[in-house]
């Protein structure tokens, strides 16, 4: 493969992310005109769900690029019962949301309560219907590999179609330890189950590594059915190479 073909397989996988606290609905619409003129096509924009109804109005231009529209719940501590997070889940369908990024309860996880997790996640996949559910482990904040390697395995074993490895909200994102555990369990599943890394990766050099190390652990190819990588300045990386190309 190409250094150009290895670049354009790398941004066809990113899940181009805004999920800034400070941010207004003004600002949303500057960044979404920015991604719409950047002539990338990724394979979602994920955002806040309060936002979710600026990429509807984008839709003929989302469906057109076949970019999926993203929305996060449970999010960013993981803390809430599954009702309530059950009812996110249903509004952002409503508003248009094709994947759900959901915080896994990690906390009840490292407190020993798997009965718990697993019915969280059963009626999040429930919820979910035939929207894309990516699971947030939250690997930074697991302690030992056992539980990173746990957490991964329920996340399997109850239905979801990506794990993903970071809310990029806590001290410690991504690490490549973390992301060999999560992909030899996921290359171990009996079925096909995707990987989102996120958390902390920024640059273009971290993302071909990613895709290299997924390749190698899994034997199967990266494509936006199978490994997602959310990041905007990895995104924002590829536009400036694009333009200086230009």
């Amino acid at each position: 493969m190409t250094t150009a073909q290895r670049l354009t397989q790398l941004a066809q996988l990113l899940d181009v992310t805004r999920l800034q606290d400070q941010d207004n609905s003004e600002q949303m619409e500057l960044w979404l005109d920015s991604v719409q003129q950047a002539k990338l096509s990724p394979a979602a924009l994920c955002i806040y769900p309060i936002y979710l109804p600026l990429l509807q109005a984008k839709k003929e231009w989302l469906n057109a690029q076949a970019i999926a529209k993203a929305t996060v719940v449970n999010f960013p501590g993981g803390q809430l019962g599954s009702d309530e997070v059950c009812q996110q889940i249903a509004k952002a369908r409503q508003q248009g949301a094709d994947e759900i990024d959901c915080v896994l309860p990690y906390q009840d996880l490292m407190a020993g309560k798997i009965g718990s997790v697993k019915s969280f996640l059963i009626d999040v996949r429930q919820a979910c219907g035939t929207a894309v559910l990516k699971v947030i482990i939250e690997s930074g904040e697991l302690i030992t590999a056992q539980q990173v390697a746990r957490a991964t395995e329920l996340t399997i074993d109850n239905g979801a179609d990506f794990v993903k490895s970071s809310t990029g909200k806590v001290p410690v994102g991504l690490t490549d330890e973390a992301a060999q555990i999560i992909l030899t369990v996921i290359a171990g599943a009996d079925r096909d189950v995707g990987f989102k890394a996120s958390g902390g990766v920024r640059t273009i050099e971290q993302g071909l590594s990613l895709i290299e190390m997924f390749q190698r652990i899994t034997g199967r190819e990266a494509d936006a059915q199978r490994m997602r990588i959310g990041a905007s300045g990895l995104f924002q990386e590829l536009v400036r190479m694009q333009q200086s190309a230009d």
